[in-house]
């Protein structure tokens, strides 16, 4: 009686094992049903035929959409470079703002752009990492945030990727060079007298 037990037992677990299903990673491709082997009766079936080639038509890539909200460099009072994409523009304090641009030239064709623009050698104020001031106009304490001018950081220093689009799936990914143009404060009215 133990031993028919035991028996039963032992077959039961064999049989739960072999019953078992194995887990599988989600999601699985389906598989193909096997294919029997060519048999020498059966001829192999004809290579498809080539398609004529096509002729290559490739399509321009789409054009970058103009932001509507983008400040012009007649607003600015600053040259914006060409092919910049504005990314946001801030609260400086003191009635000034500065604008932020993003662009996918090197740092040293931005830099080259504004001293040819501006007519003005700018400053490097870090080598690490590598950001060129060019300031332009007086900078008055009493009414002024920031001194006027444009300021270009490369963003691609240290082996960094850029700085990231904030505007999501929109290209280029990542921005190289980052421009910040701040201009002048408006002037405030005179006082009537």
């Amino acid at each position: 009686m133990v031993r028919t037990l035991i028996g039963v037992v032992t077959l039961t677990a064999v049989a739960a094992a072999a019953s078992a299903q194995t887990p599988q990673p989600f999601p699985r491709p389906v598989a193909a049903p096997p294919q029997p082997p060519p048999s020498a009766a059966q001829a192999p079936p004809p290579a498809p035929t080539p398609a004529a080639p096509r002729p290559a038509t490739t399509a321009p890539p789409p054009a970058a959409v103009a932001d509507p909200n983008a400040p012009t460099a007649e607003t600015l009072g600053f040259p914006v470079y060409p092919g910049a994409q504005f990314i946001a523009s801030y609260d400086a304090g003191r009635g000034q703002r500065y604008y932020v641009f993003g662009s996918t030239a090197a740092y040293a064709d931005l830099v080259a752009y504004y001293r040819a623009q501006l007519r003005d050698k700018g400053d490097q104020v870090f080598n690490e990492p590598p950001t060129h001031m060019f300031s332009i106009g007086r900078f008055r304490d009493e009414t002024m945030a920031f001194p006027p001018g444009v300021t270009v950081k490369d963003w691609t220093w240290g082996g960094s990727q850029g700085y990231p689009n904030p505007k999501p799936g929109a290209q280029p990914a990542r921005f190289p060079t980052i421009v910040m143009i701040v201009p002048p404060p408006a002037a405030p009215p005179a006082a009537a007298r």
